[in-house]
């Protein structure tokens, strides 16, 4: 009995240690899993910006767009169409397409209509809108390209930039905002619903588009 006794509480010890590492670690890697995700790839200057179109994001990727635009890093800014539609806007009397208030969130930080440019082609998913600036690329003779997106997509976007443009022969680089305005920071992605679909939605994402591409 008492050596029964002895063997419960040792176990029962082994048990409670065990399930405290187990939480560490994965508090660990909760806090490690998003960095996973971020990539950039710099890029002093580009023939023209590349931003990947986000219904969630899409404020946070223009702001920084045009940020860049204003540093003298690309004299054009290239959106893609995502084919969404937006809420009411009672200016248009009608629902806009998130790339149209994208554009109007370039027009109200200074960058002119003429130095931006909406591809239509493409744009139903991340893989279409690389193929799509590709496209644009080559008939305008463009040689090189900086994509901008939020930091949680840039791993996917990267991968996905490399696999489309591999035998073009242009320049690429790719830029993020910090995460921590319309993306929760790294820290406590946790603790937002949108961080459980930018974090590990990306991941099976990024899986998704490693089997199939």
């Amino acid at each position: 009995m008492v050596q029964a006794l002895l063997n419960s509480s040792i176990w029962s010890r082994h048990w409670r240690r065990g399930l405290i590492y187990g939480l560490l670690l994965a508090a660990v890697l909760a806090v490690l899993l998003p960095y996973g995700l971020i990539v950039r790839v710099p890029l002093a200057r580009a023939d023209a910006l590349v931003v990947f179109s986000g219904s969630a994001t899409y404020i946070e990727r223009m702001d920084w767009a045009a940020q860049l635009w204003r540093e003298g890093r690309a004299p054009l800014i290239i959106v893609t169409y995502d084919f969404q539609s937006a809420g009411w806007d009672v200016r248009r009397q009608r629902n806009p397409t998130f790339t149209e208030r994208a554009v109007d969130v370039l027009r109200s930080q200074g960058v002119p209509a003429e130095s931006i440019i909406v591809v239509h082609q493409g744009g139903y998913n991340t893989r279409g809108e690389a193929e799509a600036a590709l496209d644009y690329a080559r008939n305008q003779g463009l040689r090189s390209l900086l994509f901008v997106t939020s930091a949680y997509h840039t791993r996917r976007s990267w991968w996905t930039v490399r696999q489309v443009f591999a035998n073009s022969g242009l320049i690429l680089g790719i830029d993020a905002p910090p995460p921590g305005r319309e993306t929760p920071p790294p820290w406590r992605w946790w603790s937002e619903s949108i961080g459980w679909k930018l974090v590990p939605g990306e991941y099976l994402k990024f899986i998704y588009y490693w089997l199939r591409y």
